[in-house]
C-alpha cells in the first residue's frame, strides 16, 4: 500500500479521497488554485501544493504542474477523482513516465473508451448489446442520411468524442436530418475539436442504468451491482439510486455480466462504470466511464464497501478484496445532488457566498469495510462562509440516504431535504423535494425525460407556510431589537417601553421571493397581562413567541396554531426555515434608510464574484434611480448594476477587466 498520494482534484471528491487516506494512515497531498487557497479540501489533506490561477485551465487542467507537484511532494501515486484530468490518457501517461502510479485504468483502456464509436466497435466484438445504429468511419453526409433512414426515425446524432450533452441532436424525420447533422458537427468541432458523429436509434422513454465494475491485474473482475441515474436535467444527473428499482434478478445479473465483459474487452484495471440505456426488458451499451463516478456513494451504501479503498488496493497491485459470490446488496440508497443553481431559469448556475449552511445530521463518507451504514451521509466540499465561484462546478453537497427498503429511503430523503438550509446562492433543494415526492419518482416510473414530461407540476408555484414563517421572522426581529418573549414586564423590552401604556409597532417587510412589500402590525396591550397580537392582510391573531435552544431557533403561536423553525438573519433579511419550506423576508428598516440618506451615503456592491466588462459612469456623474452604472460578467452571463436611488457618483473603484469578489464595493454614491 502507498504511504503518500496526491489528489489531483478539488471539492467533495478530494475530501472524499482524503477521508479514506486518513482512515488507512496514508498521507494525502492536496493541490489548489488561487480561488481555492482556503478551500475545505485543502484543510482536509495533510499537505497542499499551489498549482496556478483561479480557472481550471490555469490549475486543475495543467497536467505538468500536477505531475511536478506529485514529484516534489514525494507522492507515490496520483488519484484523479472525477472530471478534470481523470479520463485524460496524456495525463495518465505523464504520471507513468514520471514513475508515479496513476490510480485508474491503463492508458490503453482510457484510449479505447475515449471514442464512443471505437468503444462501440469493441463492445460489438465482445457481444455486449448495442443500440441499433451507425458507428463507422465514413462521415459522408449522404451516407449518414441513408444510414439514418435505414435505422428508422427518431434517431439520435451524437458527437463521437463528446460528453456532457454537447454535440447531440434528436432527429424526428428524414427531412430534418441534413440541418441537424450540420449543427451537430459544428458543435462537436467547437467543443471537442472533432466533428465525427455516430447515429443511434432514439429510444423513447428510456432508463439510464449503469453498472459499477472493478478489475485487478491478476485476472479478477466483478460487478458491484447497478444504479439508476434516469432523473436528469441538461443530460446531467440529478438523483441516483442503488439498486435500480424494478429489475428482475436475471436482468440484473445479465447486465452485470455484460458490464464485466466490457471491462475485460479492454483489459480494464480499477474502478469503472458501464452505462446502459434500457427500454422494457432490453438494455444496450451506451459508454464506459473510466473513473470513479459522482454517484458512487449509493453503491457504497448498499454494499458496505469503500470504493476508494478498493481503488488504492488495486492500484497497489493487490487482488480484488472480494470475489463476485461474496458481494451482496443490502437495502436501498438514494443520492441527491444539491447545486447552487436556478431551476426555474433553466438550471443556470448561481454564485455567491454561503452566508449560512446547515445540512441534516449525518456522517461524512462511509465508515469503512463492513462498517455500519449511516442512514444519512453528507459528501461536501464547502463550508459556511465559502464562496461558490464561477470557475468550477456549483455543487454544494451530495445528500445520500439509506433505508432497508426503497420506500423507507424515500421517506428519509424527503425528511433530510427538509433539513437543508442554504443562504446565499439560489439552490435546487426545493426542486429536489418536488421530484422526490412526485408520483412518477415515488412509484419508480423512471426515464430520462421525467423532468421534461412533468415540467408543469415540478415548476408550479409553491404553496408555502407564509403566515407561520412571517410569525417566526417577526419573532426573530423583535428578539434582535430587544423585544420581550411571552413577558408582560415592560422591563424585559426597553426598546419598546411605554409608561402606563401598551404599544403598537408596524413592521414593513418585503417578500424576497416574490419581490412584494407588505406590513405586519405587532401590538401589546396596557393591561398588564401582556396580550400580544400580530395583524397582516386584515387578519389579527393572538401572538406569542419564544426563543429555542440556540440563536437560530424560534417558536410562535398564531391563534391556536403553533409553529417552530429556524431563522437566519443576514443583515435585515430574515431567512426562515419551517415546515419543510424556506422563505425570506427583508425588514424595511425605515430609520436606517433615513440615516443613510441624511448622511448622503450610498454603497453598491457586487452581487456575486465576476469580472467588470463595462463602466457606464464617471466620478461626478449625476444619476437617477435605476440608472445603469456597471456591467459584470459571471458564469458567462451579464449582470447590470443600477443606482438604488438618485445621487452623484463620488468614486468608481474598479475598471473594465477587473475581477471582483462577492460583496465588493464597486463605487460610492452620494445620495440626494
Amino acid at each position: 500500500m502507498f504511504n503518500k498520494i496526491l489528489i489531483a482534484n478539488r471539492g467533495e471528491i478530494a475530501c472524499r479521497v482524503a477521508a479514506t487516506c486518513r482512515r488507512l494512515g496514508i498521507t494525502s497531498v492536496a493541490v489548489y488554485s488561487d480561488a481555492d487557497a482556503g478551500a475545505k479540501h485543502v484543510a482536509a489533506c495533510d499537505e497542499a501544493v499551489h498549482i496556478g490561477g483561479a480557472t481550471a485551465a490555469e490549475s486543475y487542467l495543467r497536467a505538468e504542474r500536477i505531475v511536478e507537484a506529485a514529484r516534489a511532494s514525494g507522492a507515490q501515486a496520483v488519484h484523479p477523482g472525477y472530471g478534470f484530468l481523470s479520463e485524460n490518457e496524456d495525463f495518465a501517461r505523464a504520471c507513468e513516465q514520471a514513475g508515479i502510479v496513476f490510480i485508474g485504468p491503463p492508458v490503453t483502456a482510457i484510449a479505447a473508451m475515449g471514442s464512443k464509436a471505437a468503444a462501440k466497435a469493441l463492445m460489438h466484438a465482445a457481444a455486449v448489446p448495442l443500440v441499433p445504429g451507425y458507428h463507422g468511419d465514413d462521415q459522408d453526409a449522404q451516407l449518414l442520411q441513408r444510414e439514418a433512414d435505414a435505422i428508422g426515425y427518431p434517431v439520435l446524432l451524437k458527437a463521437s468524442a463528446g460528453g456532457g450533452g454537447k454535440g447531440m441532436r434528436v432527429v424526428e424525420r428524414s427531412a430534418d436530418f441534413a440541418a441537424a447533422l450540420a449543427s451537430c458537427k459544428r458543435e462537436a468541432a467547437s467543443s471537442f475539436g472533432n466533428d465525427r458523429v455516430l447515429i443511434e436509434k432514439y429510444l423513447t422513454r428510456p432508463r439510464h442504468v449503469e453498472v459499477q465494475v472493478f478489475a485487478d491485474r491478476h485476472g479478477g473482475a466483478v460487478y458491484l451491482f447497478d444504479r439508476d441515474c434516469s432523473v436528469q436535467r441538461r443530460h446531467q444527473k440529478v438523483l441516483e439510486e442503488a439498486p435500480a428499482p424494478g429489475l428482475p434478478a436475471e436482468l440484473r445479473r445479465a447486465m452485470g455480466e455484460a458490464a464485466v465483459a466490457a471491462a475485460r474487452a479492454v483489459n480494464y484495471v480499477g474502478a469503472g462504470t458501464v452505462e446502459f440505456i434500457m427500454t422494457g426488458g432490453d438494455f444496450y451499451f451506451m459508454e464506459m466511464n473510466t473513473r470513479l463516478q459522482v454517484e458512487h456513494p449509493v453503491t457504497e451504501m448498499v454494499t458496505g464497501l469503500d470504493l476508494v479503498e478498493w481503488q488504492l488496493r488495486v492500484a497497489a497491485d493487490e487482488p480484488l478484496p472480494l470475489a463476485q459470490e461474496q458481494l451482496a446488496l443490502t437495502g436501498h440508497a438514494i443520492e441527491a445532488r444539491i447545486y447552487a443553481e436556478h431551476p426555474a431559469r433553466g438550471f443556470l448556475p448561481s454564485t455567491g457566498t454561503l452566508r449560512h449552511l446547515r445540512m441534516p445530521e449525518g456522517v461524512e463518507f462511509i465508515v469503512g469495510e463492513g462498517g455500519e451504514r449511516a442512514p444519512v451521509r453528507i459528501d461536501s466540499g464547502v463550508r459556511e462562509g465559502d464562496t461558490i465561484t464561477p470557475y468550477y462546478d456549483p455543487m454544494i453537497a451530495k445528500l445520500i440516504v439509506w433505508g432497508p427498503t426503497r420506500d423507507e429511503a424515500l421517506a428519509r430523503m424527503h425528511r433530510a431535504l427538509q433539513g437543508c438550509e442554504v443562504v446565499g446562492p439560489h439552490t435546487n433543494v426545493e426542486f429536489l423535494q418536488r421530484i422526490v415526492t412526485s408520483e412518477p419518482f415515488s412509484t419508480g416510473d423512471l426515464d430520462t425525460g421525467l423532468i421534461e414530461r412533468h415540467h408543469d407540476a415540478l415548476f408550479a408555484p409553491a404553496k408555502k407556510p407564509f403566515r407561520e414563517a412571517l410569525a417566526l421572522a417577526c419573532a426573530a426581529l423583535l428578539a434582535r431589537e430587544g423585544g420581550a418573549a411571552q413577558s408582560a414586564s415592560p422591563w424585559d423590552g426597553l426598546s419598546h417601553w411605554r409608561l402606563n401604556g401598551g404599544y403598537t409597532q408596524t413592521l414593513a417587510w418585503r417578500d424576497v421571493d416574490n419581490d412584494s412589500t407588505f406590513d405586519a402590525t405587532f401590538a401589546r396591550d396596557s393591561l398588564g397581562a401582556g396580550t400580544q397580537t400580530l395583524a397582516h392582510a386584515g387578519t389579527v391573531d393572538a401572538f406569542t413567541w419564544w426563543r429555542g435552544s440556540n440563536a437560530h431557533e424560534f417558536g410562535a403561536t398564531l391563534g391556536d396554531a403553533r409553529v417552530t423553525g429556524r431563522v437566519f438573519a443576514d443583515g435585515d433579511t430574515f431567512h426562515v426555515f419551517c415546515r419543510g419550506a424556506a422563505l425570506a423576508f427583508e425588514w424595511q428598516n425605515v430609520l436606517a434608510h433615513a440615516a443613510d440618506v441624511e448622511h448622503g451615503e450610498g454603497r453598491l456592491t457586487a452581487p456575486m464574484p465576476g469580472k467588470v466588462i463595462a463602466v457606464l459612469v464617471e466620478a461626478g456623474a449625476t444619476v437617477e434611480k435605476g440608472t445603469p452604472l456597471i456591467v459584470m460578467e459571471a458564469m458567462k452571463m451579464e449582470h447590470t448594476i443600477g443606482a438604488p436611488s438618485a445621487g452623484v457618483v463620488e468614486e468608481v473603484l474598479y475598471a473594465v477587466g477587473d475581477q471582483v469578489a462577492d460583496g465588493a464595493q464597486l463605487l460610492t454614491l452620494k445620495v440626494e
